[in-house]
């Protein structure tokens, strides 16, 4: 049974409204659904400031963000970059250079399924040894950015810059291996392991970034800075690099196709990314 919220329930009203893109915000055909966009703008009409908190790269998630049509900040690769539509910049939380060449030779098993990303939008945004060991669903993203794609070998010759993150892509059984391996390098203290989980695409990503870092993190730097209590502000989400962020927010909504982990928190449940769940959450919080 869904449990959505009650619009006479709020004693505080919501002043920030804090949206996951994939699985969330877009449909299963990667598109935002004329009902959710048109909620967002009726939201956005009303005073309530609308932030994209996205596992992307800023640039793969401005074509998202722009299609809105209204001005907004987006926080992308899970919290490491806090910046507008038109380029400007609020905050940076890179992962030291030293700790990216550690990473990558304790993960040495794992080389293949490496991807090292850097805030730029060039050629070597993105960086990789090769293709040959990444599943069929993020290859096709890859092959989407192929202009900003520089291969490496070995991919440690990169990082004559702090990247933004490191990424490791494959299918769920391979993913479920670089956890372990993550969890017995010894680096917990300087990194901060973050999952995506797609099971009926059998694709997993785990997202390595700076130690402190993630979506709930900027999330709570944004809030701050625009003068929000966490009591105004509302997050959706859906996976499980959204725990952050929803445990921020003083109203966590979760989507009908949430993974597991996220469905056993008691956070209130909308519809599913079919269902055009973003734009029933957003309904009871915004009338007319």
């Amino acid at each position: 049974m869904l449990r959505l919220y009650v619009v006479n329930s709020f004693t505080t009203p919501i002043r920030l409204l804090a949206s996951d893109i994939d699985g969330t915000l877009l449909n299963p055909q990667f598109q935002i659904s004329e009902s959710d966009l048109t909620a967002l703008r009726r939201a956005q009409a009303a005073g309530i400031e609308i932030v994209l908190v996205t596992g992307r790269r800023h640039k793969f998630a401005l074509p998202i963000a722009q299609q809105l049509g209204f001005d907004l900040w987006l926080i992308s690769s899970n919290g490491a970059v806090t910046r507008s539509l038109s380029g400007e910049t609020f905050h940076r939380d890179l992962m030291p250079r030293e700790t990216c060449r550690e990473l990558c030779g304790a993960m040495q098993a794992f080389r293949g399924n490496t991807v090292l990303t850097f805030d730029q939008e060039t050629k070597g945004a993105i960086v990789l040894e090769h293709l040959d060991d990444l599943n069929a669903s993020i290859r096709r993203w890859l092959e989407k950015n192929m202009a900003y794609i520089e291969f490496v070998i070995p991919i440690e010759r990169a990082l004559v810059s702090d990247p933004v993150q490191a990424m490791f892509c494959g299918s769920t059984a391979r993913m479920s291996e670089a956890l372990d391996s993550l969890q017995k390098s010894g680096m917990d203290n300087r990194i901060t392991v973050l999952r995506t989980e797609y099971p009926e695409r059998d694709l997993s990503i785990i997202d390595v970034l700076n130690t402190g870092c993630s979506k709930g993190q900027a999330l709570k730097r944004w809030a701050a800075h625009r003068g929000y209590r966490r009591e105004e502000v509302m997050a959706i989400g859906d996976n499980h690099n959204d725990v952050e962020m929803l445990e921020f927010a003083g109203h966590p909504v979760i989507m009908g196709n949430a993974c597991e982990e996220l469905r056993g928190r008691g956070w209130n449940l909308t519809l599913g990314n079919d269902q055009c769940g973003v734009a029933a959450a957003v309904a009871e919080v915004v009338s007319g």
